[in-house]
């Protein structure tokens, strides 16, 4: 059983991963774990809050979190924000899609990739 949720990053640290390793942002050593958000609306509020400021354009993984390869838990009341607590092993990434920006770099969608 497949239980999808999303994970933004840089559309460059993407394209320059290692296809064949597993997954893991910058930031999760010093974090322990990997952050996801459930849902278009909540990837697109998630990204003005932490990476608007950033004028890279951005993309989105949508991830099967029972495909990572790791234990995965929400640690927010709400439960829509998963951590993930390891990396997460390509196959697990069923999609990948670009945020939509307005010319002010506010995030406004998310997109399929252009070909």
């Amino acid at each position: 059983m497949t239980r999808p949720t999303l994970h933004t990053l840089p559309a460059e640290v993407w394209a320059s991963r290692d296809r064949a390793a597993p997954y893991a942002p910058a930031g999760y050593a010093e974090e322990g774990f990997i952050h996801c958000t459930d849902g278009d609306d909540g990837m697109v509020a998630t990204a003005n809050r932490f990476y608007r400021a950033d004028p890279r354009p951005f993309v989105v993984l949508t991830v099967d979190l029972e495909a990572t390869g790791s234990p995965w838990r929400f640690d927010d009341p709400e439960r829509r924000f998963p951590h993930v607590y390891g990396p997460i092993r390509p196959a697990a990434v069923t999609g990948v899609r670009r945020m939509v920006r307005a010319a002010d770099g506010t995030f406004t969608g998310i997109a399929e990739l252009e070909s």
